[in-house]
């Protein structure tokens, strides 16, 4: 499986041509990569970093750190935080990742898991696509090998007609890998990755050869053991694992925060308008997620049930920016109640039969009697009919 092209970062002065056409800049992709998004802030870490750095390592492990959790450089350069929440975890994170053990991110649905491997392979190896997106699909020769058959068929087995995976790029640049939702695999493919780990060695028979790990080889995978049809790892795999677990954010202001920040960079990459009172609605979002998901009101005196689906930090973004969509769109650009009533029900109704009666109960119980909340109240009630 080839690496995508890599995409240059506006100013630079370099293009990459990827496909037919000219050639395409990060300012005119939906979503460009870590590395490219983030560009000026990795090389001012650079420039200021004078700490030691493992092989092949673009930042030291410091200064990794500090990429993910912001900060403020000596000559005023202001580092955005990438994640938000407890600095230890980012740490073992990335201490992790300089020994030659792989990294597990664990946690459920929407605990940034995907978003902290792609910037913690941005900041180590200045690329975060040599990926592998894990589905029940996934076939072996995405993590190991696979072939150029036209070439195969023409000439046999060689080094030419070979197809590295990801994971074989990484090994033979010394570079990290990324095996996304691992649990999603088959286990039998999953278990390819154990010679890897272990023996940091990916033999490849029919040339009667090996490709062997270069210093700066890491792997980071993620998983989540909440959905439903996941393969569970073999013990042999999960040894060959440090396992870090990302929790969910632990106070509603912290969640505010990462909703906030998730939305305004969205917002600016669907050019969609700043909603100035946003942050009220955002702050309503985060309370019923919390409060459904924890099955308990902010103030402790009232339980409630809780629905089928997960109501991650991650989906609480999407209501918002869904919202913010139809405020710019059909409404006067200001984010009200009504333009984020049909995402949360969307977001908390999974289950049409069960989740409905918990909505409904959380509508009338809680909603309706709580001070200031009579508009989303109405609102709320009016998507649910």
């Amino acid at each position: 499986m080839p690496v995508p092209e890599t995409i240059a970062q506006p100013g630079s002065g370099v293009e990459t041509d990827t496909g037919p056409g000219r050639p395409q800049t990060a300012a005119e992709v939906l979503r460009p990569h870590a590395e490219h998004a983030f560009a000026d802030e990795l090389a001012a870490l650079a420039a200021a970093d004078d700490r030691p750095r493992p092989a092949r390592w673009r930042l030291s492990p410091w200064a990794v750190a500090t990429y993910l959790l912001g900060g403020t450089l000596p000559d005023g350069t202001v580092i955005s935080p990438k994640y938000v929440g407890p600095r230890r975890i980012v740490e073992v994170a990335v201490t992790t990742l300089a020994t030659d053990r792989a990294l597990l991110l664990l946690g459920v649905p929407g605990t940034a898991k995907t978003w902290v491997s792609e910037h913690l392979a941005a900041a180590v190896s200045g690329d975060s696509t040599l990926l592998v997106q894990g589905t029940a699909g996934t076939p072996e020769e995405a993590i190991r090998y696979g072939w150029n058959y036209a070439r195969l068929l023409a000439h046999g087995p060689d080094r030419e007609a070979l197809v590295p995976s990801p994971v074989m790029r990484a090994m033979s640049q010394g570079m990290t890998a990324r095996v996304e939702e691992l649990t999603r695999i088959p286990a039998d493919v999953q278990d390819t990755l154990i010679t890897i780990l272990s023996e940091k060695t990916l033999p490849v028979p029919e040339l009667g050869q090996e490709v062997q790990a270069v210093p700066g080889f890491n792997l980071i995978a993620t998983a989540n053991d909440r959905d439903r049809g996941v393969n569970e790892l073999s013990s042999a795999l999960r040894r060959r694992f440090n396992t870090v677990v990302l929790p969910l954010p632990a106070t509603p202001e912290a969640e505010v925060d990462i909703v906030t920040r998730r939305v305004e960079q969205l917002g600016r990459s669907l050019e969609l308008p700043a909603a100035p009172a946003g942050v009220d609605e955002i702050r309503r979002v985060v309370t019923v997620f919390r409060e459904l998901r924890d099955g308990v009101t902010t103030d402790g005196r009232t339980k409630v049930k809780s629905p089928s689906g997960t109501l991650s930090t991650a989906e609480a973004i999407s209501v918002v920016t869904g919202g913010l969509a139809l405020a710019a769109h059909f409404g006067d650009g200001v984010l009200r109640p009504a333009d984020i009533a049909a995402g949360i029900l969307g977001a908390v109704v999974r289950d049409p039969a069960a989740d409905r009666v918990v909505w409904q109960e959380y509508l009338e119980t809680v909603v309706r009697e709580r001070d200031g909340w009579k508009d989303f109240y109405r609102a709320c009630r009016e998507v649910s009919a």
